[in-house]
């Protein structure tokens, strides 16, 4: 995909064409900053988690300590996750398919793609898929 020039303060609007270069550009952007800050992130963890200091003489100590590298890592295994959302949503952006309903081929709204980019459902239809895994989920 070539670049295309988008100006500081460019939002996508309605009034444009759907999914036109610059929206798309414009969503590439966000989501290689996401990744980028998530990435940065990690290796911020990881550098802690080595220096940490892991000679705590009182038992109390230790134990907080490892609670707080288990809640540390369990919060990084999801930012892992979502990495790969990230990339998949790139990939859909080279492909074309990007911020089309997967259930309905819909567009998803510009609105709910600049909240969570790597949406990959309509509002309507993630609500249809909620609704339905809370009725399995009960049963």
């Amino acid at each position: 995909m070539a670049t295309v020039k988008i100006e500081d303060g460019y939002v996508p609007s309605e009034n444009e064409p759907f999914m036109n270069d610059r929206q798309r550009e414009y969503f590439r952007r966000k989501l290689v900053g996401w990744k980028a800050d998530i990435l940065r992130e990690a290796q911020d963890t990881l550098v802690a988690l080595q220096t940490e200091n892991e000679n705590h003489p009182d038992l109390a100590d230790r134990a907080s300590s490892e609670t707080d590298r288990a809640i540390e890592l369990r919060a990084r295994d999801r930012q892992r996750k979502l990495t790969g959302k990230i990339d998949a949503a790139l990939s859909r952006l080279e492909d074309g398919s990007y911020g089309y309903c997967e259930e309905t081929g819909e567009p998803i709204s510009l609105k709910r793609l600049d909240a969570r980019p790597i949406a990959t459902l309509s509002l309507e239809a993630q609500e249809r898929h909620e609704r339905r895994e809370r009725v399995y989920r009960d049963e």
